[in-house]
């Protein structure tokens, strides 16, 4: 079976995005731009390989990313050229011989999906070139001079994106043929196939709105959304049990709801469980003296915590005017402050374990609603909170991520909604497993999701 070699394409200085260093090595949610790109390429299942092509003067920074990071997968560091097309030659340089499919991405790109990347490597089954591309929206014209010399049928124009994909003989063979041309000109990989092998066929694998490339400085305000809204799932990875057992869990609010029931997993796969919580032993969150307290005694009995888990919150449906003044207070107290007072008290003993830290957001953190006011800006508070102390405690080895379940059967619920059909709404215990799922997971500063099974 031919191996699927991932070339990501990071040889650009970013001149047009206006920053000292090149986009690449641009930060956003906790990480550089190339690295959040990789770690993509180095988890999906079906990629064999990984060869980053830089510009010559930035070799040395990516040895020490690699470093950092730990990627397994990450073979190669090729010189790129002046050119975009330069990258790929060294890239096809570099395994020429080999029977192997060559994946190309923009290191720009952080946002491909696994979606796309299983769509792109599922079709280089029955096709030697694969390009990806969205459905153009807007009227696309073409012009002579300052005027329309023709307007193109929009419902066969798409915008491309990548990775684009090949069979490492076609793609060498279009560029060989490309080179002997003086007026060659490309912009992308499989605009060298049509144009000089157009007896082969080019596959167009469905794109993303997400999958953007940096390029200009406004991008970085939109990919910035685009990563807080990005969710992640854990339905298909297995609990690791050996990974958990033995480990010390402290779970504030798990005296009922979902805090309970992840309390009940974790103790059925051997960790030693502390739960705290206002009805259960007068601790509140929202005091930072009561988590320091707690903490620290669960500390002096095991000598160690690994994992603090925080599903304490308050939901109060209500229009804000109607509302009292300590209501409010109580639950900006409970969401938020407890949320920062648990991570700076957690923050010592998780340093010393390397453990994680899990906080829970809601659905309606992406968006205020009425009656939601205090409740959904917490939770999107909670998000951002997360995404800055992930990349902040990141040196630390300290996982910081965030469990996002929708509509979910918990006693808060009930007092605020009565009684739901229960195939509408979640299970708790499927909450816990994903939130168990996710302490043996790599991920950090992620939203994950939780969803019901039909959807």
């Amino acid at each position: 079976m031919r191996k699927n070699i991932a070339i990501i394409l990071a040889g650009g200085v970013g001149s047009r995005l206006g920053l000292s260093t090149p986009k690449q090595f641009f930060k956003v949610a906790g990480k550089m731009v190339v690295e959040h790109t990789i770690d993509t390429f180095e988890s999906n299942p079906h990629i064999d390989e990984i060869a980053i092509v830089s510009n010559p003067f930035f070799i040395s920074d990516f040895e020490s990313i690699i470093i950092k990071n730990g990627w397994k997968k990450v073979k190669k560091i090729l010189k790129g050229g002046k050119e975009r097309y330069d990258s790929s030659l060294s890239a096809i340089k570099a395994y020429e011989g080999s029977d192997v499919n060559l994946i190309f991405h923009d290191a720009v790109r952080p946002l491909v999906s696994q979606r796309i990347l299983n769509d792109v490597i599922d079709a280089l089954k029955n096709y030697d070139a694969i390009d990806v591309a969205m459905p153009a929206t807007d009227t696309i014209i073409e012009v002579k001079g300052d005027f329309i010399n023709n307007i193109p049928d929009r419902s066969k124009l798409k915008r491309g994106q990548t990775p684009q994909a090949f069979h490492i003989d076609t793609i060498a063979k279009a560029y060989d043929i490309a080179l002997k041309d003086e007026n060659f000109k490309v912009t992308d990989d499989c605009g060298v196939v049509v144009k000089y092998l157009p007896e082969v066929p080019v596959f167009v694998v469905n794109g993303e709105e997400s999958n953007m490339k940096l390029t200009y400085k406004e991008d970085t305000y939109l990919l910035d959304k685009f990563f807080q809204l990005r969710k992640s799932e854990l339905n298909d990875i297995p609990i690791d049990e050996e990974m958990l057992n033995g480990k010390v869990a402290v779970i504030f609010g798990g005296s009922y709801g979902i805090g309970e029931n992840i309390a009940e997993l974790l103790k059925e796969k051997k960790v030693e469980v502390y739960c705290f919580s206002r009805s259960m032993n007068k601790v509140d969150v929202g005091n930072k003296d009561d988590v320091e307290r707690a903490l620290k005694s669960v500390f002096d009995k095991s000598h160690r915590i690994d994992y603090v888990i925080t599903t304490a919150g308050l939901l109060n449906k209500e229009p804000l005017m109607s509302s009292d003044y300590q209501t409010i207070q109580n639950a900006i107290n409970t969401n938020y402050l407890g949320t920062v007072n648990v991570a700076m008290s957690s923050f010592q003993y998780l340093k010393e374990s390397k453990g994680k830290l899990i906080f829970f957001t809601s659905s309606s953190y992406t968006r205020g609603r009425a009656f939601y006011s205090i409740y959904s800006s917490t939770k999107a508070a909670i998000v951002n909170f997360v995404q800055a102390i992930a990349q902040e405690w990141e040196p630390f080895s300290i996982a910081v991520n965030c469990i996002n379940p929708e509509r979910t059967k918990t006693p808060m619920r009930v007092k605020n909604f009565g009684i739901e059909p229960d195939d509408s709404l979640l299970s708790a215990d499927k909450v816990a497993t994903i939130t168990v799922q996710s302490l043996t997971s790599e991920f950090t500063g992620q939203v994950i999701d939780v969803k019901r099974d039909n959807e």
